[in-house]
């Protein structure tokens, strides 16, 4: 038994020849097409590894002129003997959920083997969500999200233009401080925080990448700029994660005085162990260093956890 991606698993009553079962083969783990599959199931959308019996064969999709449209409006299934199929053109771009779940991955510095391993799914068929328009199953986007420390939303790219926050509250939420080494801990090495500055023109509150350097924040901008407003100045700098699906939520405030970075070494220092370019792009050459005087943080969560 031999199989490509897209083809069709189908598993016949041993009496009757009736078609008990069926699916879409998703992910192959030997290069000669040889069994075992990975197979979405037609009847309940799950992803399984299958060895398939005597009472299963290959079913060969072929899209040519003249194919019979089933009730779905999908070609119907014509078998075909593998060996005169000619070579597969390249499969169409991935979909929007594949690109994600590829910038994700890449963004945590982890291979497929080791996101597929994570996620309890066949490294295969990972490549296939990756690279080929899919709908997968929820249930595959709830392993895929854990794996990945996102939300199930995010690979959808759900709210994407909405603000945080607009899921329902906890039917018993506990509002808890955090100790000092906690919201360290929450302020990671990177991200993208929201600094608090005076300007001429009143109060303002934007966002910027910044970098954690010994116990201070550091960010680049330009002359002028608006978080260039803090240099000289007490600030504060808030950075917050939300997640929509399970109504929690932390945040973690910095409160101290601004400066700019001087000194070359310390500005070459920055320069070269960046994690990211700033994501307004431009060039942005100034650094500017926040030294906390009070770290704060809070975080919503079940009153029971």
């Amino acid at each position: 038994m031999r199989a490509q991606l897209g083809d069709q698993l189908v598993i016949e009553s041993p009496t009757t020849g009736a078609t008990r079962r069926d699916g879409e083969i998703v992910g192959l783990h030997h290069a000669d097409g040889t069994p075992p599959y990975d197979v979405r199931w037609s009847d309940t959308h799950d992803v399984t590894l299958v060895f398939p019996g005597p009472d299963a064969h290959v079913r060969h999709l072929k899209h040519g002129p003249g194919s019979i449209h089933g009730p779905s409006g999908q070609h119907a299934a014509e078998e075909e003997d593998v060996s005169l199929r000619t070579p597969q053109e390249p499969g169409p771009n991935p979909g929007d959920i594949g690109r994600r779940v590829a910038a994700e991955r890449e963004r945590q510095g982890l291979s497929r083997d080791e996101a597929a391993r994570r996620a309890a799914m066949a490294p295969d068929y990972l490549a296939y969500l990756e690279e080929r328009p899919a709908d997968p199953s929820l249930a595959t986007l709830i392993r895929l999200a854990s794996a990945l420390g996102t939300s199930v939303a995010a690979l959808r790219g759900g709210g994407i233009d909405l603000p945080p926050g607009q899921g329902h509250a906890l039917l018993h939420p506990e509002l808890r401080d955090l100790s000092p080494d906690e919201c360290r801990a929450l302020l990671s090495t990177h991200g993208v925080g929201r600094v608090a500055v005076s300007t001429p023109d009143g109060p303002a509150v934007v966002p910027v990448n910044y970098e954690v350097t010994d116990d201070a924040i550091a960010y680049r901008t330009m002359p002028d700029s608006v978080p260039a407003a803090a240099v000289g100045a007490e600030v504060a700098f808030e950075v917050d994660h939300v997640d929509e699906a399970m109504s929690h939520g932390w945040s973690v405030l910095l409160v101290g005085p601004a400066r700019v970075v001087t000194e070359p070494d310390v500005v070459q220092r920055l320069a070269e162990h960046a994690h990211t370019e700033p994501w307004a792009g431009g060039k942005r050459e100034m650094w500017v260093s926040i030294q906390p005087k009070r770290l704060t943080g809070r975080r919503i969560r079940p009153v029971d956890q």
